[in-house]
């Protein structure tokens, strides 16, 4: 049994956070435009456009996201003969869609709680159904959706350990090789830290995007 080496595991957890850190920044740069972008389709009243979102949505809310992972990595290969595929990129691809799904019934839940007066009013003042959306409906939107984005921010947060089942070197699968040489639960133990800290910078962030916004009320 190895003796735990406190300086290798910091620097090793370290360069694990990072990935843990891209992979989150990376899902949220397409996700969140995605995500409104599906919930446009989302609420069409053609059916062409409705049924595939529909589809889509069922697909990636109704399966777990490690399967879909293991979809996204092994899945060129075993369908289409593709050999090679980055396991980093494949991981953003399955992270992206799957809370671009979820983000979007955040999305849709938001603007569809938004009475039909204020499209009448805004029609009746002149605006275009874009100054409109972006101008009146968006930022009550934004105000009603803050909080259970901020639900699905802190759950992203500790679902990129999942990229470790498709061999991705995150925060995670360090403290998990470390934990086995060394038979110690320390690792993980400072993992959780890693997250707790993660969280926590999140929490307040929206905490903070809460307060701003309370001028809706």
């Amino acid at each position: 049994m190895k003796t735990l080496d406190y300086a290798a595991l910091i620097r090793s957890m370290l360069s694990g956070m990072s990935v843990s850190l891209a992979i989150f920044g990376l899902t949220l740069l397409i996700a969140l435009p995605l995500g409104l972008l599906i919930a446009a389709g989302r609420i069409s009243k053609r059916t062409v456009i409705n049924a595939p979102i529909r589809a889509f949505l069922l697909i990636m809310r109704g399966t777990p996201l490690m399967l879909q992972l293991f979809f996204f990595y092994f899945g060129p290969y075993y369908i289409f003969g593709i050999r090679g595929s980055d396991r980093f990129t494949m991981a953003i691809a399955a992270f992206a869609l799957n809370y671009s799904a979820y983000f979007a019934e955040i999305y849709r839940g938001g603007i569809e709680s938004i009475g039909a007066g204020q499209y009448e009013a805004a029609a009746a003042l002149g605006f275009t159904r874009r100054q409109t959306f972006f101008k009146i409906i968006f930022p009550q939107v934004v105000k009603r959706i803050t909080p259970p984005m901020g639900n699905e921010f802190m759950t992203l947060v500790k679902d990129t350990a999942l990229a470790r089942v498709i061999a991705v070197a995150e925060m995670f699968d360090a403290a998990a090789k470390a934990a086995n040489g060394a038979v110690s639960v320390i690792p993980f133990v400072m993992a959780g830290v890693f997250y707790l800290i993660m969280n926590s910078v999140v929490e307040n962030g929206f905490r903070v995007a809460e307060r701003r916004l309370a001028y809706y009320k």
